[in-house]
């Protein structure tokens, strides 16, 4: 039975993977190789899950799973390596019913419950513990001796076609998603019990920032925003029409930590970044905002997303909902403007230095048209269904760069409520937390592992903008901020910037870090 289950495996449920391998090589030698091997391997897999009266159901499970695996990997060309396995385990129920189709229920029912149903119909004849144990015991060994002689026989163009396409151990089904799940529930190397490390533990402000004018810094985080459809970036689309009018500093090199926010997240806002990535390190530590809030900066994170993934565990936080402003909800979604609902009054109430961070819903795929008011729909036509593979490529990038123009009214309508309240100097910063794919070599979405991810997923837009009283304030040169920006940046200088802008004296700050240091007066 685990046989027969690997071999239709093989031959129904591995589309993207042979795709991969006939774009790779034509020999059908090495072809032949790669089909007894990866039979093997799943057999070998499935040889070590599937034991007694559970064996069947596993199976069946295996069935559907791989059938969902399929599905996904075929439309929008994801790889199911243990991040993205984190992200879809971390979904929350808003963005699963957006990926929910007829198609894709059809999908499944024809090609994972129908063969479920008929394992599970299969009658099996009882063996002894001992002569099964045997039986299966050496099953699994010659599956993966199988395996091995596969690949030996073709070794040379097995491992050539593996070392230029680097995703193909992604692409095979169910083996993809089995090891996956195994590393995603390996436990921690540094467990998460008990209070997470402190960062900064001697973080201060000297009496100079306490008694200056308080600073009020707004940080948004955007959300699967790419930089290549970003206008201030020389898009040939104008996509951000209003931070263009508000003379912006404009960063156009800014890679991000990862491809998801599950990993960009906790990253952007560590002291490890991506220089150090470490997910356990990451995930056990304080974050800029416990900094932060050591220091005496007040603190508030609002949220339009799936949640802050552990960055604002121990900040005052609010989950922005239909109760704040109905008009701009529907179902479980609201427009990003709900961030700034009730904002003025909010910042009324945090008289000394502030750090607020705005998370928005943003671009997030695949319903991009969902993204925004109908008033934003400049580019036409758009794409209107989850299954971006059914739309032309333009009726995908229509919708995305809607949803853009809509972020920046956003952003402008920010920047003028800053403008307006007259107790901080302020100051707005907003950088994506990753880019997405839109078709190009036929990747929809994002989530590819960071070591093969294009640049669609790895490179964001970032803008600051400051007023004339943070400016002075600080003794920022604005023609000097705007010549460095045109260097390269990342996530990773996050952490210290936010910290220098409020004086944060602190041994985990790093003005090489700092992309408002080097134009400080004096510097």
């Amino acid at each position: 039975m685990i046989a027969l289950v690997s071999l239709y495996c093989l031959l129904a449920l591995n589309g993207p993977f042979w795709s991969a391998v006939r774009a790779g090589t034509d020999s059908l030698r090495v072809m032949a190789s790669l089909g007894v091997a990866v039979f093997a391997l799943n057999a070998f897999l499935l040889g070590l899950l599937c034991w007694g009266r559970l064996a069947r159901w596993i199976l069946a499970a295996v069935l559907v799973a791989s059938a969902l695996a399929h599905w996904y990997m075929s439309r929008y060309a994801v790889v199911l390596d243990a991040e993205m396995l984190r992200n879809v385990l971390h979904t929350d129920v808003a963005e699963s019913r957006e990926l929910i189709s007829p198609r894709m229920l059809l999908h499944v029912l024809l090609w994972g419950l129908l063969p479920a149903a008929l394992v599970l119909l299969a009658r099996t004849r009882p063996r002894t513990w001992k002569r099964g144990l045997l039986v299966h015991g050496g099953f699994t060994v010659a599956m993966l001796l199988l395996a091995a002689v596969a690949v030996l026989a073709s070794s040379q163009g097995v491992f050539a076609l593996m070392r230029t396409n680097k995703a193909l151990r992604y692409q095979i089904t169910p083996g993809n998603y089995l090891v996956g799940l195994v590393n995603v529930a390996k436990p921690p190397k540094t467990g998460f019990s008990g209070p997470p490390v402190a960062v900064g533990a001697d973080a201060r402000r000297p009496a100079s920032a306490q008694a200056r004018r308080p600073r009020l810094l707004v940080l948004v985080v955007g959300e699967t925003v790419r930089a290549g459809n970003w206008g201030l970036n020389g898009y040939a689309r104008q996509t951000t029409p209003e931070l263009a009018a508000r003379n912006v500093v404009n960063f156009p090199q800014v890679s991000a930590c990862g491809t998801s926010t599950e990993v960009s997240l906790p990253c952007m806002f560590s002291a490890q970044g991506r220089e150090h990535y470490d997910r356990d390190a990451i995930r056990g530590s304080e974050s800029l905002l416990d900094v932060a809030a050591r220091a005496g900066v007040a603190v508030l994170w609002r949220d339009n997303q799936s949640g802050c993934k552990g960055v604002c565990a121990r900040v005052p936080s609010q989950a922005m909902g239909a109760k704040d402003a109905p008009r701009l909800c529907s179902g479980d979604r609201c427009f990003d403007e709900i961030l700034l609902s009730g904002l003025a009054d909010k910042l009324k109430t945090m008289p000394g230095d502030a750090l607020v961070v705005l998370h928005m819903l943003g671009n997030h795929g695949p319903t991009y048209f969902d993204r925004y008011p109908p008033a934003f729909e400049r580019w036409t036509p758009v794409c209107r269904t989850a299954e971006l593979s059914r739309c032309t490529r333009s009726e995908v990038v229509n919708a995305y760069d809607n949803a853009i123009l809509y972020t920046d009214s956003v952003l402008g309508r920010l920047i003028d409520l800053l403008k307006a309240q007259g107790s901080h100097d302020a100051a707005m910063l907003y950088v994506s937390d990753h880019g997405e794919s839109l078709g190009e070599y036929g990747l929809f979405l994002h989530g590819a592992p960071y070591s093969i991810a294009p640049e669609q997923q790895t490179r964001v837009p970032m803008v600051l903008w400051l007023s004339p009283q943070f400016a002075a304030d600080d003794g920022l040169d604005i023609a000097c901020l705007r010549n460095a920006a045109r260097r390269p940046a990342s996530h990773d200088n996050l952490f210290s910037t936010v910290l220098g802008a409020f004086d944060v004296q602190t041994s985990v700050y790093r003005h090489d870090r700092d992309l408002l240091a080097a134009c400080r007066s004096g510097s």
